[in-house]
């Protein structure tokens, strides 16, 4: 597990904390959402959080976290795995159809699908809602809310380049798991941190898991260097 991120909470309030919610798909990429969900937490949000079959089988795999098989026991062991307070993260199941996110008149908050498979894609494309996933994406799609996929393909099919330029057109920001090299990493941690910082910009939560682009020429010119 990694250490608690540094980041700032000033995403939330004593009386209003933000609400961020985030889906797992079953695509390969499972440690960048369970990191994003650990920054998320230290940075004050509730995260609504829901996951697929696939993707129970993804995290099996690619972490050392093994999901139980309901809801509740999920959010107990997701809330223990990322430090969060009571009630701050919680799980819906795939056909919970009265959870905010389900509706346009339910809270008004940004989805993370990290990572997030071809077929989602597929399904999001097409307005498909066959699960609590889909309707997520379809409910923040027609309600022109902000809507983050990570997807980790290679290569990508000519059905899935249309399927992210279709989204993209619909207002969704397509955010690919391709960590970058310029921060010189020196292990997997840090090339996870790499795209999650890039998920927290986006969504305008303060981060200090990697600096930004120029930050340094920029503090030397402002010395007069």
């Amino acid at each position: 597990m990694n250490e608690v991120p540094a980041v700032s909470n000033a995403a939330a309030t004593d009386d209003a904390p933000r609400v961020i919610n985030l889906a797992f798909t079953g695509a390969s990429g499972a440690p960048y959402g369970l990191r994003l969900l650990q920054c998320l937490v230290a940075s004050g949000c509730r995260v609504q959080v829901m996951i697929s079959k696939a993707a129970q089988i993804v995290i099996a795999t690619e972490t050392d976290l093994k999901l139980p098989g309901t809801p509740p026991a999920m959010q107990q062991c997701l809330s223990e795995y990322s430090q969060a307070a009571p009630g701050q993260v919680l799980v819906f199941g795939r056909e919970d159809w009265f959870s905010p996110p389900a509706s346009g008149s339910g809270e008004k908050a940004p989805l993370v699908i990290c990572p997030c498979s071809t077929g989602t894609l597929s399904a999001l494309a097409t307005g498909a809602s066959n699960n609590l996933i889909e309707r997520a994406g379809d409910v923040a799609l027609k309600e022109r809310r902000q809507l983050i996929l990570v997807p980790r393909e290679a290569p990508y099919s000519e059905v899935h380049l249309e399927n992210m330029l279709k989204l993209t057109r619909m207002g969704a920001v397509i955010i690919p798991a391709s960590p970058g090299f310029y921060h010189n990493p020196e292990t997997i941690n840090d090339l996870v941190d790499f795209v999650v910082a890039r998920l927290l910009d986006h969504l305008g939560i303060d981060q200090k898991l990697m600096p930004r682009w120029g930050e340094e020429r920029l503090a030397r010119k402002l010395k007069g260097g």
